[in-house]
This record gives structure tokens, sequence and C-alpha cells, in this order.
């Protein structure tokens, strides 16, 4: 009596545990669209408004988000290493082309100039590197359809356009801010052959004068750089 009074219980379990399980995946399924739902919520609304300067999660949201805590790090990081890399190496150079207003500013502003023009072979080295991360991590991503249409869109504005905008810029900046050095040096070495009078300058011999004509020609050929990366500083280009 014993054996069979415990095969009925054994039999009766069986249902009670598949229900149980049942009711644990359905949850589990529940838990997984609040967490996606409140994570394209957080893309379309907070991130996609922030400009380049992207909001690190709070407590709050790191729970709310749950396993989607990984996929906004791809975004975070790679704007966390491009502001870096932007405010040590980019705005330096910007900010010494943008004070030479006068031709005695290519003597004051070169040897500043000159170290900070350095950074930018650096920076595109970085830009590259942070590029080739978020990529390599984003291929490992397994979202829904409605996560990855969202998500796409943030990372083309996040990743994307920012990498975009400044690869073909960092070259011409650097060949600007290398001719602006040499501008400074030549002029240094005239010494006091040359003088000075606000915007004008003055040369003893037009061979100096033409010398220091084709300079100038040289940079105006890559002045526009200076303004593009003047508005990109601004937040006008992503």
């Amino acid at each position: 009596m014993t054996t069979g009074l415990s095969r009925i219980w054994t039999r009766a379990l069986v249902p009670f545990m598949a229900l149980f399980l049942v009711l644990q995946l359905t949850g589990c399924g529940d838990k997984e669209a609040d967490q996606r739902k409140a994570f394209i919520d957080f893309l379309q609304n907070t991130v996609m408004r922030s400009g380049e300067h992207l909001p690190s999660l709070s407590e709050d949201q790191k729970q709310k988000f749950g396993n989607y805590v990984g996929d906004y790090a791809i975004l975070y990081g790679f704007a966390q290493q491009i502001n870096r890399a932007v405010d040590s190496g980019l705005k330096p150079v910007v900010n010494e082309l943008s004070a030479i207003r006068t031709p005695q500013d290519y003597l004051t502003h070169r040897e500043m100039l000159r170290q900070a023009s350095g950074s930018l072979g650096v920076l595109a080295q970085q830009i590259q590197t942070a590029k080739n991360q978020a990529e390599s991590s984003r291929s490992t991503l397994k979202q829904p359809e409605d996560l990855k249409t969202v998500y796409n869109n943030v990372y083309n504005k996040v990743v994307t356009q920012p990498a975009t905008s400044l690869s073909p810029l960092l070259p011409a900046l650097q060949t600007l801010s290398q001719d602006a050095v040499q501008a400074g040096d030549f002029l240094q070495q005239q010494g006091t052959n040359v003088s000075f009078n606000g915007a004008a300058i003055q040369f003893p011999t037009q061979q100096q004068a033409t010398q220091y004509n084709t300079l100038m020609s040289n940079l105006s050929a890559n002045v526009q750089a200076l303004s593009q990366a003047q508005r990109l500083l601004q937040g006008e280009v992503n």
C-alpha cells in the first residue's frame, strides 16, 4: 500500500512542477519585455536628445534595463573615449589656431601650436580604435527587432556620425597647424628684418614677401578645416 501511495503522489506532482516551470518562464519573459521597453524609452527620449555627452546610468536605471546595460555600455564607452580624445587632442589645436588673428600671432603661438598639433596623429588612431571596439562589441548583440531598429539609429548618431566627421577633418587640420607653425618659424628667422603693424607686415626684400605670401597661400588651402572643427566643438556637427 505504501508503494502505491508513493506512486500516486509522484504522478500528481509532475503536472504541478510543469505548471510551475511554465509560470517561471512566463515571468522571465515579462521581465525581459519590461526591461526592453524601459531601455527603448531611454534611448529615444534621453540618449537621442543628449548631444555628445551621454548620461551615465543610475542604479535604478541599471535595475530597470537588466542585461541591456551592456548594450548601452557600448555607446557610452565610445562617447567617453571620443570626448577625452577631443578634449586633449582637438581642442588645444583649435584654440591655438583660433587665437591667430595678426601676422605677429604666428610668432607668439607657434611653440604651443607645435606641441598641440603633434597630438592630432594620436587622436586619429584613438578614434579608429574606439570605433573598432564599438563595432566589434555591437556585432555580438542579439536584440529583438523593435530594440534593434532604435538602437541602430542611436548607434549611428553616437558612434558612426562623430567618427565620420572627425576622420577626414584631422589630416586637414594637422596640415593647417603645421603650416601655421612653419609661418611662425619663417617670421622668427627674419629677426628684426620684418616689421609688424597690426594686420600689416613689411619685409625688406621682395623675395621674403614672396616666401611669406606662399606660406599664407598654403594656409588658406586648409583654413576651412578650422571652421569645421569649431562647429564640431560647438555641437553643430555630430
